[in-house]
């Protein structure tokens, strides 16, 4: 689908090399937003769909984007301006290395959808493969960047392969960022856990709790939890 309608915004895709998935709206629904944020940074904007959803239900008045594909940013772009909170959004074509060489802001919220399959493998789409694969946004890079950027008590969220969370959490206590919030997402009850939703602070938690998310109980047909989370934007939710 070209095309991907929302509730209240639309976003274009044909020209993204990574659509609209799952774990994309999973994260914008889930991310924590309680530290009434003022500034949003969204790092591998794609689509600016994450962008777009925490304009949605924060009232923050400064959203940065970031996207280095230079056909994925103008369609961002071009996503922004047609939404109802263009005034708000606004994308830079950048790489993070670029972003952070002269940082001139700090962010209540830093949200990342990670490139994230670190398997050696290469398709023969580059922009597909930019997308797709860790080496183009290395985790290193991404956690050095959140330190480097978000503010006191500033939230940052990611959605990750369920394998890579151990080390993930290991990476971001490094630089003394700790999990505040921890999701874990399987497609059905009896299918394995797939996907990790992790919200972090520059605070440890004494006690951490992680819960499970549940996408389906059989095919389209969608668990009470998931429909809770989403249906501020899915139309037929």
């Amino acid at each position: 689908m070209a095309t991907f309608n929302f509730k209240q915004f639309t976003v274009q895709q044909d020209r993204c090399a990574m659509k609209i998935g799952t774990d994309a709206v999973l994260l914008g629904a889930w991310c924590p937003i309680e530290n009434n944020p003022f500034s949003i940074l969204d790092i591998g904007a794609g689509t600016g769909i994450l962008s777009l959803m925490l304009a949605q239900r924060s009232n923050a008045k400064q959203i940065d984007a970031l996207e280095i594909d230079e056909d994925a940013y103008e369609q961002c772009v071009e996503n922004f301006e047609k939404s109802p909170w263009s005034d708000r959004l606004f994308c830079f074509h950048a790489g993070l290395d670029e972003f952070i060489a002269e940082p001139e802001d700090e962010y209540d919220i830093i949200i990342s959808n990670p490139p994230f399959y670190s398997e050696n493998y290469k398709t023969a789409d580059s922009h597909r493969d930019l997308a797709r694969f860790q080496d183009a946004l290395p985790f290193e890079n991404l956690v050095e960047a959140v330190d480097l950027l978000l503010s006191e008590k500033g939230i940052f969220a990611v959605i990750i392969p369920y394998k890579e969370e151990d080390q993930f959490i290991d990476l971001c206590a490094e630089v003394e960022l700790y999990p505040v919030k921890v999701t874990r997402v399987k497609g059905s009850d009896t299918t394995p856990i797939v996907r990790s939703l992790l919200a972090f602070k520059r605070y440890e938690l004494s006690v951490l709790t992680a819960d499970e998310l549940v996408i389906e109980i059989n095919r389209h047909e969608y668990t009470d939890d998931y429909i809770q989370l989403t249906k501020e934007f899915y139309l037929k939710m």
